[in-house]
């Protein structure tokens, strides 16, 4: 292809409709006609970065190998394609008004007065571009928000703008909701119909229509969308709620939508080469041999998108051993010494979530003592990590009042102490250790059996570290060191050798499992609680 096209998805009617999922599936179908595809996404809220937002706020936040904290749908944009994002697919309405304003202080503007239209828009058509610079076919960009929330009028603007420059190299793919109304037992296209003018009155028309709905829709009301809407008959795809979200390509592939999409672009489709594996893992998915239930343990387990890549993780795990994985949501909160046999006890794993603070802490701590003395599989990831090791050093090392810094500053014994370079920081957002580092594995190491390789790169997300003062300590009570950062000295991995399976992970491996390549880790963790189940 000569020039690079871009396909923006928007979303109207009510947010949490899965614009994510579709642009993910939008750049799968392309992807495997052979076509490279990148997918960003344009979030409408001031913050620089979701960083320091609270899940309950906005879910997980994703850490890319650049070490930019991110949307969650980046989790899945990586899951789907197999292909690692960076800064660059995120941006916020906070980072393009940084930018301007920044432009602004150095003179870049000097005399003119500075204002949404068009210093904010051309800097927002910047940053989209700045991707497609990038030798792809396809920047898939996703805009954050619905149709008529006022922060996202000016990256609507922007893309307007673009499609008036650009002529057929920009798309547009709406996706909204056609309600089903079960008194009346009627679907309402209403909702759909407002949508889109509301689209209209930006500047935009759709070039194609994605309705979301629980049930079948019927072909004369689809007819009836396209014709209030202006759109094809064939433009018009229903988007209906499946089992998991790694059907949905399926679907779209079903309807023709990837064709539909090179037909507007007046592009002649490659043969369709890449869905082999895809179908294969979906299959997989539907007809596990085996159940197998995990405990995930953490303190925000009502609000599972918390823990997104996590849960996706194990999905994609589970599928390559044919073992359906459930989950079990433990709130920390609520695991006492007298309860935690009753609360884990029919579970065959047991993963301590990575997180921040006090809360639940003690939970944790109680639950990793479970697994270790009952011989339960057992991985720890990030706090989860920093949990074993306390609990490892008040319970077999004899250190009572063993602690993280986080948690008690005046500790006798600070097992977790902050990391040196991060003492003197102050500012909260994008200051952690973030983003991609080495580690070195030992060859005689359950990590090395798991990994098969000495040099791993795995993402990071902290403040605190392992205090090696202690190393010794644990080491000769039998709780090993057997990943260490090559450059810091810095431990990565620990795992008990005399337990049946107990790993813990200062990093993030759940950030790098997609459906092509899940995670070696999670696949070693739920054999282990295949075994143990079994026994």
């Amino acid at each position: 292809m000569s020039q690079t096209k871009y396909i923006f998805v928007t979303g109207g009617v009510v947010s949490g409709l899965g614009k994510g999922i579709i642009a993910s599936s939008i750049g799968k179908l392309l992807q495997a006609r052979g076509y490279k595809v990148t997918i960003q996404k344009l979030d409408p809220y001031l913050n620089i970065d979701p960083g320091t937002l609270n899940p309950y706020e906005h879910g997980e936040c994703y850490v890319t190998i650049d070490g930019a904290e991110t949307d969650l749908d980046l989790g899945h944009y990586e899951r789907f394609l197999n292909h690692e994002t960076t800064q660059a697919n995120n941006i916020t309405t906070g980072r393009i008004y940084r930018n301007v304003i920044e432009k602004e202080r150095r003179g870049d503007f000097l005399g003119k007065t500075v204002q949404i239209i068009p210093h904010i828009t051309d800097e927002i058509k910047r940053n989209i571009q700045l991707i497609g610079n990038k030798g792809y076919d396809f920047v898939i960009t996703e805009i954050g928000g619905t149709v008529g929330d006022i922060e996202s009028l000016p990256f609507l603007e922007a893309i307007r703008q673009m499609k008036w420059e650009m002529g057929n190299n920009c798309l547009f793919v709406h996706l909204t909701l056609v309600p089903f109304i079960k008194a009346s037992q009627e679907m309402k296209t209403k909702p759909t119909q407002h949508s889109v003018k509301q689209l209209q009155q930006a500047g935009i028309q759709p070039d194609i229509l994605i309705l979301r709905t629980e049930y079948d829709i019927p072909a004369d009301i689809c007819k009836k969308v396209g014709r209030f809407c202006n759109v094809d008959f064939e433009a018009v795809v229903q988007s209906v709620d499946q089992k998991t979200i790694y059907q949905v390509p399926i679907a779209m592939e079903e309807q023709h939508l990837d064709e539909t999409i090179l037909k507007k672009f007046g592009i002649e489709p490659k043969e369709m080469t890449g869905m082999e594996s895809w179908c294969s893992f979906v299959k997989k998915l539907y007809n596990p041999k085996t159940t197998i239930q995990i405990a995930l343990v953490g303190k925000y387990v009502e609000l599972p998108d918390a823990y997104k890549s996590i849960l996706e993780a194990f999905i994609h795990a589970g599928a390559t051993q044919e073992c359906k994985v459930s989950v079990k949501l433990v709130n920390s909160e609520e695991i006492t010494e007298e309860n935690v046999k009753e609360k884990l006890s029919e579970c065959s794993g047991i993963l301590v979530a990575p997180g921040f603070g006090q809360r639940g802490i003690q939970g944790k701590i109680t639950a990793i003592q479970y697994a270790r003395t009952q011989n339960v599989p057992f991985l720890g990831i990030c706090l989860g990590m920093q949990c074993a090791v306390i609990e490892f050093a008040r319970n077999v090392l004899g250190y009572k009042s063993a602690d993280s810094i986080e948690m008690c500053e005046t500790t006798k014994y600070p097992v977790i102490d902050i990391m040196a370079d991060q003492k003197n920081i102050t500012e909260k957002g994008g200051t952690m250790r973030l983003g991609g580092y080495p580690c070195k594995i030992q060859k005689d190491s359950r990590a090395f059996e798991i990994y098969g390789s000495e040099n791993i790169v795995e993402r990071h997300r902290h403040r605190y570290e392992f205090n090696n003062h202690y190393l010794q300590d644990f080491e000769n009570a039998g709780m090993k060191a057997t990943g260490i950062n090559p450059d810091t000295g810095l431990v990565e991995i620990v795992e008990i050798p005399s337990h049946p399976w107990f790993v813990a992970v200062q990093f993030h491996p759940e950030y790098r499992s997609t459906v092509v390549q899940p995670h070696p880790l999670f696949i070693a963790f739920v054999k282990a609680a295949m075994k143990y189940c079994k026994q």
